[in-house]
């Protein structure tokens, strides 16, 4: 979606204070070379035959997150191995989180390498370099470039793919999901800072829970804690349970708690690694289940001979980040800013065997709700589409 001059400065700000994902640090920077190994050579005559020099730029979290970055690693782990491994990738982690930090090290980089893939919100500040750079790429992931004033580039650059995601629809799955699957008739969702896909997230979660309740015969209360609630990046008071950083497990267990002392048992956790103390106090508690975000998190939620991830909410970034080095490749590559939703199978829930625990009747309803979703019929809330988790399209 289309965000104003004015918002999406607001949001800018509120990057280069605070860090968008997991586990904070210094302002320093790593980087590790690395390339995916594969049996298969046959493919290194194809057509682009000559080796991509990548790099993925993540911050302030390392492409090993189990999450978020390691699903963008992944991605172009992926694509290397099709092409018969004669493209290389250099992870580099910025770990301050800084908006001007990444842009810097951006500028820094970008010589060496053919493409560069950022991620987060904080990469945003990169326009300026990409303009400076136009026979380089860039993979914008969960971000749009934005110019040295921090406005956002509307209609984006040749030489950026810039994509955001409709988190609002796998929010939505995941508070259908918790509602049919609650014992005790209160959900939760927990977050990091009230950044927009945050918000996206929580409004979506929301608009699932009042679906289910109002469609389907659920009866779940959505458990907030006004201790906890957030403020967006346009000073708004959103509600919601936010933990304050994306870096702090002992916050999450705290707030993890303090939501299974309110009676929760299912709780959505779209925190980074603050949400790994959400996933440490359902654990202790062995009366809570979690949905994960972002990637499949079942391996996560082990717990002895237990596991407490129901399901996982998915923004699927590896495929996106694969199918633009694959354009570059081609010669089909086409920069610009994109929202990607279910319409190009971009988000989702999991539901494959042996990775969830949702019955049999809610795998069910959510995959009859997933074509009304992809198809316009079902527009849960977001941040700012301009509908409410009380009254969105297809309530």
């Amino acid at each position: 979606m289309k965000r104003s001059k004015k918002l999406l400065a607001l949001c800018l700000a509120m990057a280069m204070t605070f860090a968008l994902t997991a586990c904070g640090g210094g302002s320093s920077s790593t980087s590790q070379s690395g390339s995916a190994q594969s049996g298969s050579t046959d493919q290194s005559q194809q057509t682009g035959a000559e080796g991509l020099k990548i790099a993925i730029v993540s911050s302030p979290n390392s492409v090993d997150d189990g999450s978020f970055n390691e699903d963008n690693y992944n991605g172009i782990l992926n694509f290397i191995a099709s092409r018969g491994d004669i493209d290389t990738v250099t992870p580099i982690q910025e770990t301050s989180g800084d908006t001007a930090a990444v842009a810097q090290l951006v500028g820094e980089i970008v010589a060496d390498y053919d493409v560069i893939v950022a991620t987060g919100f904080q990469s945003a500040g990169i326009g300026p370099v990409a303009q400076d750079n136009p026979d380089k790429y860039f993979i914008l992931v969960d971000t749009f470039p934005s110019d040295a004033e921090g406005v956002t580039i509307e209609e984006g650059l040749d030489n950026i793919y810039a994509m955001q995601f409709a988190e609002q629809e796998s929010g939505f799955f995941a508070g259908v999901a918790a509602a049919l699957e609650t014992k005790t008739g209160k959900v939760a969702v927990v977050n990091g800072q009230p950044f927009p896909s945050n918000v996206n997230y929580q409004y979506g979660f929301e608009s699932g829970v009042n679906y289910a309740n109002k469609h389907l015969g659920a009866t779940a209360e959505i458990v907030e804690l006004a201790s906890y609630a957030g403020t967006d990046v346009t000073n708004t008071n959103v509600g919601g349970n936010y933990t304050g950083n994306f870096s702090d497990e002992a916050a999450g267990k705290t707030l993890g708690e303090a939501l299974i002392r309110e009676g929760c048992d299912i709780i959505f956790v779209a925190a980074g690694a603050s949400g790994n103390g959400v996933f440490a106090a359902a654990k202790e508690s062995g009366s809570c289940m979690i949905i994960g975000c972002d990637v499949d998190q079942y391996d996560d939620g082990a717990n002895g001979y237990s596991n407490i991830i129901l399901t996982s909410g998915l923004k699927n970034m590896a495929i996106n980040v694969e199918r633009q080095l694959n354009a570059i490749v081609d010669g089909t590559f086409q920069g610009g800013n994109y929202t990607l939703t279910a319409e190009t199978d971009s988000t989702g829930y999991v539901s494959a065997e042996g990775r969830h625990q949702m019955s049999a009747e809610t795998v069910a309803t959510l995959d009859e709700l997933y074509p009304q979703v992809k198809d316009g019929t079902i527009v849960p809330a977001a941040n700012f589409n301009g509908y409410t988790p009380e009254e969105f399209p297809g309530l």
